[in-house]
């Protein structure tokens, strides 16, 4: 294969491979959510430290499978930082870093989500405290890995309208996919600070906050992963950067 036949193809491919990492973040981040949140019971921490004590294993999977998740979006952060540049090279690098600050916070809630553990682990240490001090404390954790992910998926929030943004000023994606994105990151961001304040319907936000990540980042990944970018459009775009 000749040298420009490879730039030539090089954005479509890394567009593809940036759906691909992206497709692997939101299958991942799924399940990790689903099932460490079935272990988690609101206000009982007796039932929530059994739980997690009988289906450690469980547990310890959905931390991980997040952690990989977290490195996923990371890779594909990276990729559609370098797909977005000719739009907007500082745009593109700003929002580049609201998604590595988001990726930084969750690093603080894998620990924070791992801290039951160490303290349900009948650690000698611990023999000073009652069992109920040690599951409320666990739950107590629980629910500061709760609000840390709020933090996150604020970053998150701002990382992916601005990705929306880029998306519909490009000449080499669909408009509508731009739209879509934006519209998920609106929702993440109202969904984070109706958290934080308290707001009476935080409760209910949920299901349209997922189903907006499903359509909006699920379209932008498998548009990536099958059509990848317009390559003569995105080299065009790129040379009226320079």
């Amino acid at each position: 294969m000749k040298t420009g036949e490879s730039r030539e193809r090089s954005p479509r491919f890394k567009a593809r491979i940036a759906g691909l990492f992206w497709l692997m973040t939101m299958l991942l981040g799924g399940f990790a959510a689903f099932n460490g949140d079935t272990l988690v019971v609101s206000g009982d921490a007796a039932t929530t430290a059994n739980n997690i004590l009988t289906h450690e294993s469980l547990f310890r999977w959905a931390v991980v499978t997040n952690l990989v998740a977290t490195i996923c979006y990371l890779a594909a952060t990276l990729l559609v930082y370098f797909l977005l540049k000719p739009v907007n090279r500082n745009l593109s690098l700003l929002a580049a870093f609201f998604s590595l600050a988001g990726c930084a916070v969750s690093g603080v809630s894998f620990i924070l989500n791992l801290a039951p553990l160490a303290v349900l682990g009948g650690a000698p240490s611990l023999n000073a405290f009652s069992p109920e001090q040690l599951q409320a404390l666990a739950l107590i954790f629980l629910k500061l890995n709760s609000q840390t992910f709020n933090i996150a998926m604020t970053f998150f929030g701002l990382h992916v309208p601005s990705v929306g943004y880029l998306i519909f000023r490009s000449t080499f994606l669909p408009r509508i996919l731009g739209v879509l994105v934006a519209i998920t990151g609106v929702c993440y961001l109202t969904n984070g600070f109706a958290n934080f304040l308290s707001l009476p319907f935080k409760g209910y936000l949920f299901p349209f906050v997922a189903a907006s990540g499903l359509v909006g980042e699920g379209s932008l990944a498998i548009w990536l992963l099958m059509k990848g970018v317009n390559v003569q459009r995105w080299k065009e775009q790129a040379s009226l950067g320079v």
